[in-house]
């Protein structure tokens, strides 16, 4: 009989790989083994040869769907080998294997159909989940993924789900979270005292205060969330003003796509990613019946998801309309995890909280997704999808490992070895102390996980951000060679590589348009076109620098932009001579305006910067968006999308005008019609979408030059500003016109959340 050695090698441990293979060579006649090993799989099969290559397609066609099959080697079996009686699934001949973590997953239907089923051991039970969904990064403390490593530990199986866990034809076999109402965790209902509440069904109850207009918190699968309804006004102004969020969108849970449908449009590309095992939070278009208006102000927009674990399908079954599900914390806080913290942090918060006993070990955020340009795109990576590998296409080089460690805001790190690269989920702003520590246990944690030994630590160039800082003591306290790497450099690496850009590829004209990073000149740089490849860059164009009055405080109060702009474009002179009609003008005389003259001039905490964010902030605030002060970062430009959004498609030949002169952009002949439309008293809406139509129509012409002039046909779009979706849309449209082939973020954000893949990568080649 012949035999033949399959290597499979991808996502293939802790999915329930095995057992399916199991089940495939027995139906296909087939004899031999499986086991798991330091590589991947490893299986030994005998039998005719059509039955081998049938096993092969089905193998391929009828993956675990956790499972990520990235590759398969086959090799003939000499003739000595020992052939078993059937096909069975053994112990790994390496001992323990060291395997790392795949990603938490969406309840998968067998599992819901336990939960909802009367007649089921499992009915209405909150933690049902198999080896196709449920935990997995969220409940491991340490390697190897055994339940004795995870907070599963405190929860021994019964004799049925022990026999689950031990029979490879049973969905449970090895699933290290499995559990049942008698041996499992316990769900309770608790008032803001801490008394629990044990008439009727926890869940239950917890519907029917959510409908009283009462904010329950809910521990979930990666941290504790607040919830309310998402109908009720009064509910969701009071869940604001406690948790001192004021203007961020709220996040919001909906049953079903039939629900979703009452409140946004939804096509069908959107309702797959809702109904996806990753189960992310979609942005869409706001439409039809109305919820609480403090949901997202001033925008268009609903970020909706849909339940994602037993518990949560089973609260929404008593809801009629939505809920807001944002994260357990106050403002710029990480998010809760402990019950204990819970209790303390959100006591001035929540009135109720549902709890349970299961630990959350490691904090995940909800990944953001939102269709744009055709595609849906990242906003923020984490649960259902951290940790999932990156693959590098073939030739990089395998010799060095790299930690890269990401940038300020929006962090996430990268670990990379062997051409797969592994990003962390969303960490947040490192500013906050709390979510520093979290990145620091999070970069452990990994590097245990994956039984990773840096060699090389990759660190942006700008020496305060707090990663650079971090990583420097390490690579000096573990004696690893430092990589500094270029902000906007990073940006477009990290588009190249994960969308398998080879190492020797040619060079692509790299447009990235986001708040600021520091260049290579030493100046703040935001506005780039960048001739790149990994090995290195070449600065060809960019927006012209505008003093950043103020440093770090014009990010936060945007007239200073709109003061800057105005000022180093047309002279505030001329502006007060030929505009002093307009109230925008009024505002900015109020202002200290003579100090913050003398300040730019003389560059007092006022850096240079070439930065698209800060001129969005100008234009926002010259519409009187946000114009004394934004509460979160990127908020002026998001309204500002919002506004022009209605009028964009009307206003294509109406955009602003701009100048183009040694290799830099100027927006002067922008900011004379911007501020007669003022006088003229055009809409805000078409204002903003003429604005953006100018943006647009500039970036293409300048890179189709640049193409031109350097024989390039390839541009990278990155940078957060490109998470704009009428920006993308456009600029990507009009460059495919000129022939120009246009990549930009898929499976990483635009914003900084993709950074550490760039630095990764840029990092392995700069040590061949």
């Amino acid at each position: 009989m012949v035999g033949e050695r399959i290597r499979v090698t991808g996502i293939v441990q802790g999915v329930g790989f095995r057992p399916n293979v199991w089940r495939l060579a027995h139906e296909c006649g087939l004899r031999g083994q499986i086991c798991n090993d330091a590589e991947g799989v490893l299986i030994h099969v005998w039998g005719p040869r059509q039955a081998r290559d049938v096993f092969l397609q089905r193998l391929r066609d009828e993956a675990p769907p956790l499972a990520s099959i990235e590759g398969i080697i086959r090799m003939a079996l000499g003739a000595g080998e020992e052939i078993p009686a059937d096909f069975q699934i053994v112990e790994s001949r390496e001992g323990r294997v060291r395997t790392g973590v795949v990603a938490d997953a969406a309840s998968c239907p067998e599992c819901l159909a336990e939960v909802r089923d009367p007649s089921h051991r499992r009915y209405r039970y909150a933690f049902t989940n198999c080896t196709h969904c449920g935990p997995r990064l969220s409940i491991v403390r340490a390697i190897p993924y055994d339940r004795a490593n995870t907070s599963m530990a405190a929860f021994p199986m019964c004799a049925h789900c022990q026999a689950e866990y031990n029979d490879p034809a049973d969905r449970h076999f090895h699933a290290q979270p499995n559990a049942c109402p008698e041996c499992g965790p316990q769900l309770w209902l608790e008032n803001g005292d801490g008394d629990r509440l044990s008439d009727g069904d926890a869940i239950e109850n917890a519907a029917k205060l959510i409908r009283a207009g009462n904010i329950v918190a809910i521990k979930g699968l990666g941290g504790i969330h607040l919830a309310c309804d998402a109908g009720n006004a009064e509910a969701v102004n009071a869940l604001r003003q406690r948790k001192q969020r004021y203007h961020k969108p709220l996040a919001l849970m909906a049953r079903d796509v039939d629900m979703v449908k009452r409140f946004a449009e939804l096509n069908d590309a959107e309702a797959l990613l809702l109904n996806d095992s990753t189960a992310p939070i979609v942005v869409l278009d706001a439409r039809g019946e109305r919820l609480a208006p403090a949901l997202a102000p001033a925008q268009n927009s609903l970020g909706f998801m849909l339940p994602y674990t037993p518990l949560h399908h089973l609260l929404m079954q008593h809801m009629k309309r939505p809920i807001v599900l944002t994260s357990g914390n106050r403002s710029d806080e990480p998010q809760s995890i402990d019950n204990q913290e819970a209790r303390q942090r959100l006591r001035r918060i929540a009135d109720y909280y549902l709890l349970h006993d299961r630990d959350i070990v490691n904090r995940l955020d909800d990944s953001v997704l939102r269709m744009a340009d055709g595609r849906p795109r990242f906003l923020r990576r984490a649960r259902g999808y951290a940790p999932r590998p990156i693959l590098l296409a073939d030739g990089f080089p395998s010799s060095a490992n790299i930690l890269a460690m990401g940038g300020e805001l929006k962090n996430t790190f990268c670990l990379l070895q062997q051409g797969r690269a592994i990003l962390s989920q969303h960490i947040g702003d490192l500013e906050d102390v709390a979510t520093y520590q979290d990145y620091q246990h999070m970069l452990q944690l990994y590097r245990q996980l994956f039984d990773f030994r840096p060699t090389v630590i990759a660190l942006d160039r700008h020496p305060n951000y707090l990663s650079t800082q971090w990583g420097c003591a390490l690579a000096v306290e573990e004696g690893l060679q430092r990589v500094e790497v270029q902000h906007h450099h990073a940006h477009i690496a990290a588009c190249m590589a994960e969308q398998g850009l080879p190492l020797d590829t040619d060079k692509v004209l790299g447009v990235v348009l986001d708040g600021l990073g520091l260049g290579e000149d030493g100046t703040l740089w935001g506005g780039e076109f960048l001739l790149a490849d990994y090995r290195g860059f070449q600065r060809l164009a960019h927006f012209q620098p505008v003093p950043m009055l103020g440093g770090a405080q014009a990010i936060r109060e945007p007239w200073r932009n709109t003061f800057a702009h105005l000022l180093y474009s047309l002279g505030w002179e001329r502006v007060v001579e030929d505009y002093a009609q307009l109230e925008m003008v009024d505002f900015l005389n109020d202002r200290p305006l003579a100090s913050l003259q003398i300040m730019a001039r003389k560059g007092l905490n006022s850096p240079l910067a070439s930065s698209a964010g800060r001129l969005f902030d100008a234009v926002a605030a010259a519409l009187g968006i946000c114009r004394e002060r934004a509460a979160f970062e990127g908020q002026a430009a998001i309204e500002l999308e919002a506004l022009a959004a209605a009028h964009f498609e009307q206003q294509v030949d109406f955009a602003y005008d701009f100048e183009y002169q040694n290799n830099c952009l100027s927006w002067a002949p922008l900011w004379l019609s911007l501020l007669q439309d003022l006088v003229d008293e055009v809409a805000p809406g078409m204002i903003a979408a003429r604005f953006h139509h100018a943006v647009a129509n500039a970036v293409v012409e300048t890179a189709a030059s640049l193409c031109h002039q350097h024989k390039i046909d390839t541009v990278v779009l990155s940078g957060g500003v490109f998470q704009n979706r009428l920006l993308l849309a456009r600029t990507s449209f009009l460059l495919r016109h000129q022939g120009v082939k246009v990549l930009s973020p898929l499976a990483t954000p635009a914003n900084d959340g993709g950074l550490s893949l760039g630095q990764a990568v840029i990092a392995l080649v700069s040590c061949e």
